[in-house]
């Protein structure tokens, strides 16, 4: 047996395969649920939502809490977290990792935690670590965010405590009366027949997760539902989880009867999916002091000092949060105890870093179906997003889908800083108030880059998308989704909101030109989403991996890389660097630290067979005292799609980045 030394050691740890789990086969998951209290600061602090410094915490009405999932197939492992908070930010994610990591040592890690926050709008703020972000607490605020950190760590531990074998079933149902589109118009730009696939201008479908241990007995749920957690309005000065929170309170009350809140076995998640439009107002917008209609586009009213504001079900916020809780509760407990679809097969997750100012990529023009390259901006806020929404309106005199600017608000914006002419005309047609991705002091404004993490639980996968994507954009992105996995319905897709990062909304390049809030607040330009498109796509074939230098073995008679499918339990190869569809890439990228950067690439043959696939790269590493040894890795098992033609290659070619080589040899 070949002896290795500790750095070939290191590096098969790194290139280790994932095999197929037997305990998929019979559906027996390793499944754990549990709960924590993540209450911030409830007094004198600014809450997180409406960008209002006056609503500062006066009290408490509901407390907020973390929901924790543990799901494991007997070779990888995904945790999924719901909190209640206005969202997760990168900070708290990685404090999160730290204190996970000091506990269980690599098995909670940046690959599997899934942290997603319920976007209420009445919880402390002061935790997003963006100045933008955090300017109406006039900066960090550590109570909030050591309580989110331990809370949520908390209730992943407590989920870990309680893991045992069980089963997984997919339910949906529909909820009524409990969400509006509150930018109709925005909703309109998108070309008529996309619309008309869809029999509402939001996504009314609940979809719930359901935890059974090995002998039928509940767990948890986790419900996944588009609204925003907006019920309690800009005035209210108690900390609250909002219909959201108080949805899942009902629940957890139903399954655990004789337990205070926080405390009973059953936990009961509500999530955010693509809420970037919907809101549970769903009396809708009028004038607030004369009761006229509101101005459709603008959002604005003919009475200077008159705001527009969306109100409803209720006669005050309170009622309203509660009638719009029951009625996605009372769908929830329908779903719970209707028909259901039990969860076979394996679990996998992706996680990557995104730059999108970096990225580009070809779109298709629905309109005229021409194709041309598009790229991503620096961020920057539009003039709209001072308007704020019919849920919330701004302090000042801006109007919704403003498309030009104002010398006076220029001048403001200039003394801090103004836009480059790149910016300018990459972000068109917003007018920038704000160039948060060149205002860099005290720290930065905005992220540049994004965590984004895409899950496979059997038949279904759950996008972690960082931020609040419209209904339409989170559409779009199940669909590319669904046709790229080739999963039964874009239902099996969820789009799980407010996850790992913030950076704001998500809209669809044709919402994008009028210019409303969440237009003027997709901050990475017109083609944010299509940008997010490709990327999730691309992550579907994705591994990251380490390398040596090339010349350190020639490979005579062998191959750098090895394409396989699965062929009954064995793996055949297909293709190797001799083929004319591979290509093996390689780039030194520091001479200095000795590092290198490769990269395989596989042109997916027209006639390639459907299946279980992987990409593997062969090489040879150097010692720094001189011995060379051999080390492979692979990428993790992917699907070829049996629709695979010449037409369609742009949609399923990819190329696995083989990140962050090692280069252990001595010099060229």
């Amino acid at each position: 047996m070949t002896q290795h030394t500790p750095l070939i050691l290191f590096l098969s740890t790194l290139l280790h395969v994932t095999q197929i789990s037997s305990r998929a086969a019979d559906s027996l998951y390793t499944i754990g649920v549990g709960i924590a209290d993540i209450t911030g600061p409830p007094v004198e602090v600014a809450f997180m939502g409406y960008a209002k410094m006056e609503q500062r915490g006066g009290g408490l009405h509901l407390r907020q809490f973390s929901r924790a999932f543990i799901l494991d197939d007997g070779y990888e492992r995904l945790v999924f977290v719901t909190a209640d908070c206005g969202m997760m930010g990168t900070g708290v994610r990685e404090a999160v990792l730290k204190k996970l990591e000091s506990s269980y040592h690599g098995l909670y890690n940046e690959q599997n935690v899934m942290l997603s926050g319920t976007h209420t709008h009445s919880a402390p703020g002061g935790f997003l670590m963006h100045l933008i972000f955090d300017l109406n607490t006039m900066g960090f605020v550590p109570e909030t965010f050591t309580a989110l950190v331990d809370g949520i760590t908390l209730s992943i531990a407590r989920a870990h405590t309680r893991l045992t074998a069980g089963r997984l079933y997919m339910a949906r149902g529909e909820v009524r009366g409990a969400s509006i589109n509150r930018s109709p118009q925005s909703y309109l730009q998108n070309p008529p027949q996309e619309r008309a696939k869809y029999k509402h201008d939001v996504d009314k479908t609940l979809i719930q997760l359901q935890f059974e241990d090995s002998s039928g007995k509940p767990m948890g749920a986790i419900s996944w539902f588009a609204v925003h957690p907006v019920s309690m309005n800009n005035t209210n000065r108690l900390v609250s989880s909002d219909n959201m929170g108080f949805a899942a309170l009902l629940f957890e009350k139903n399954m655990n009867p004789d337990s205070l809140p926080g405390k009973g076995d059953f936990v009961a998640g509500f999530a955010s999916s693509n809420l970037g439009d919907v809101s549970p107002n769903v009396r809708g917008p009028s004038c607030s002091l004369s009761g006229e209609p509101c101005d459709g586009v603008s959002s604005s009213c003919p009475t200077p000092g008159d705001a527009c504001v969306a109100t409803g079900p209720g006669q005050d916020m309170f009622e309203s949060t509660k009638l719009i809780a029951k009625r996605i509760f009372n769908t929830a407990w329908d779903v719970w105890n209707g028909e259901r679809e039990e969860v076979r097969g394996r679990i996998r997750v992706i996680h990557q870093f995104a730059d999108l100012s970096k990225m580009s990529t070809t779109y298709v023009d629905p309109s005229n179906g021409l194709e041309r390259m598009v790229e991503g901006c620096l961020p920057a806020m539009g003039y709209s997003f001072a308007a704020g929404t019919i849920d919330g309106p701004g302090s000042f005199s801006f109007k919704q889908a403003t498309r030009t600017t104002n010398a006076l608000w220029n001048a403001v914006r200039n003394f801090i800083t103004g836009p480059s002419a790149k910016q300018v005309q990459c972000q068109s047609p917003k007018p920038i108030l704000l160039a948060t991705g060149e205002m860099n002091f005290p720290f930065e404004w905005q992220p540049s880059v994004v965590s984004t993490q895409l899950a496979f639980v059997g038949q279904f996968a759950i996008a972690c998308v960082p931020g609040e994507f419209t209904t339409m954009a989170g559409r779009r992105l199940r669909s590319a989704l669904q046709q790229t996995i080739d999963l039964p319905s874009e239902e099996h897709v969820i789009i799980a909101g407010l996850c790992n990062t913030y950076s704001d909304y998500v809209t669809t390049p044709e919402e994008y030109q009028l210019q409303r809030y969440e237009g003027a607040s997709t901050i990475y330009g017109p083609h944010t989403l299509t940008l997010y498109m490709h990327h999730y796509k691309r992550m579907v074939v994705s591994s990251q991996q380490v390398s040596g230098h090339p010349r350190n073995n020639l490979k005579h008679g062998e191959s750098y890389l090895s394409i396989d499918r699965l062929d009954g339990d064995d793996w055949v190869t297909i293709a190797t660097d001799a083929d004319w569809e591979t290509k093996f890439l390689w780039e030194r990228t520091s001479t200095v630290l000795g590092t290198s950067e490769a990269k395989v690439v596989w042109t997916i043959p027209g006639d390639a067979q459907p299946g279980d696939y992987r990409i593997r790269h062969f090489g040879h590493a150097k010692y720094i005292f001189g011995s060379i040894e051999p080390y492979n890795g692979s990428s993790k098992i992917f699907k070829v799609l049996n629709n695979v033609t010449e037409s369609n290659l742009s949609n399923v070619t990819e190329s696995n980045e083989l990140s962050n080589g090692l280069d252990i040899s001595h010099g060229e």
